[in-house]
């Protein structure tokens, strides 16, 4: 059979790229909109702080768990199906999180949670399927829109809940809009039926991890992550970093109402932290191939998280300067973590089993993460131990990331 020609495979020019652009805004937008006005929540509703982590958690669990799934739901459906159904998932699940009724916070939560987790997966193989010579351009590009629209999104839900009647039910719901507009967007383009379009769907989703030349025999890696100490450092650096980032989505608002901070003000850190994040990105795929090894990385991150939290504590005063410094130290560490799967394995094959491996376990971490901060905060009354229960978790990200980052290889 022959293969398709350039023109067939070519996307259907800007509207495809404005496809994947906002397909990546909202991978995190309506995840980040909720600790801004997670205080909001809990009071209407009678949550208690452990009850409203679960927020943030829950679509967390969902990425563990339905991620290993998709790429066969992805070759069975086709990607452009895939996509449309997964939007139009989150767009339904975000509208039942900010409707009155029984549960159905929790149930919108959950179906939002299950349609990004396929975002996930499918958005990068449609890149590596639709743009095979411009990925790292394109990749760039959808990781820094997710990131601008989390900070957006963070940045916002203060001020809308408060111009509202319907306070923050609305600052969750109107991402649904984007999801729409997305949706709007992916639906006009062609599914790919044949069976050379669906060998292709399966070919991009097995290319989504790293790129890795055999080893100098040419075989192929057999020894599974699961059961090396460089596979288990690589995925305790991503959890731990997972965990960090997310607690302080979910409750750095919360931790700086009780310092005084104004909840509009709040709202703004923790738009910085977001935007920052796309700073920390940069420079660590700026200095990633400029080092010998990944160990000045994944102890820089972590210890710049810490003087954060350090100053949360000693010097509440200056939240906005120890939002960026987090912001900062959380994009570093996210792209240095993605970056492990690749660095650490000898083929494409072993980098898939690692990436499996850490982001199934770190999400799983992540979800306990601001569950347990908020428990914390609830047995405590105070969020002064939580944060210190939080530099012990830098510390130990320190640890891993520069264990991890040595320059070694899975064998």
């Amino acid at each position: 059979m022959n293969r398709p020609t350039a023109v067939a495979r070519a996307p259907r020019g800007w509207l495809a790229l404005v496809g994947v652009l906002l397909v990546a805004a909202n991978l995190r937008a309506s995840i980040t909109t909720v600790g801004p006005v997670l205080d909001d929540v809990q009071r209407d509703l009678r949550l208690s702080s452990a009850a409203g982590s679960a927020l943030i958690s829950l679509p967390l669990v969902a990425f563990a768990v339905v991620s290993p799934v998709t790429p066969a739901l992805a070759r069975r459906l086709g990607l452009e199906r895939a996509l449309a159904g997964a939007l139009a998932l989150l767009a339904a699940g975000i509208v039942l999180r900010s409707v009155p009724g029984p549960g159905l916070l929790w149930v919108g939560t959950v179906l939002l949670g299950v349609a990004i987790a396929v975002l996930n997966v499918v958005l990068p193989a449609v890149v590596k399927r639709d743009h095979p010579t411009r990925i790292g351009t394109l990749t760039g590009a959808y990781s820094a829109v997710q990131a601008s629209f989390a900070a957006l999104a963070a940045g916002l839900a203060v001020p809308v809940a408060g111009a509202a009647t319907s306070g923050w039910r609305l600052a969750l719901g109107i991402w649904a809009g984007l999801a729409v507009v997305a949706l709007a967007f992916v639906l006009p383009q062609p599914s790919r039926p044949s069976v050379v379009a669906a060998a292709e769907d399966a070919q991009a989703l097995d290319d989504t991890a790293p790129e890795i030349l055999p080893d100098a025999a040419g075989t192929r890696s057999a020894r599974t992550p699961w059961r090396t100490a460089l596979g288990w450092q690589v995925t305790l650096f991503m959890g731990l970093q997972s965990v960090t980032f997310y607690v302080l989505i979910t409750w750095l608002p919360s931790v700086e109402h009780d310092h005084g901070v104004g909840a509009s003000a709040a709202g703004v850190h923790l738009l910085l932290l977001n935007g920052c994040g796309i700073v920390g990105s940069l420079c660590c795929s700026a200095l990633l191939h400029r080092v010998p090894d990944q160990r000045p990385l994944g102890l820089a991150g972590p210890l710049l998280f810490a003087a954060a939290v350090a100053g949360m504590l000693g010097a509440p005063g200056a939240a906005a300067a120890w939002a960026c410094v987090a912001g900062v130290a959380g994009g570093l560490c996210i792209v240095l973590a993605l970056s492990l799967f690749g660095l650490r394995t000898t083929d494409h094959h072993q980098a898939a089993s690692l990436s499996g491996m850490a982001q199934s376990v770190g999400y799983l971490l992540a979800a306990a993460g601001p569950i347990a901060f908020g428990a914390l905060h609830d047995a405590t009354g105070s969020w002064r131990v939580p944060l210190v229960v939080l530099l012990g978790v830098s510390g130990g990200q320190a640890v891993f990331g520069t264990l991890a980052g040595r320059a070694r290889k899975l064998t």
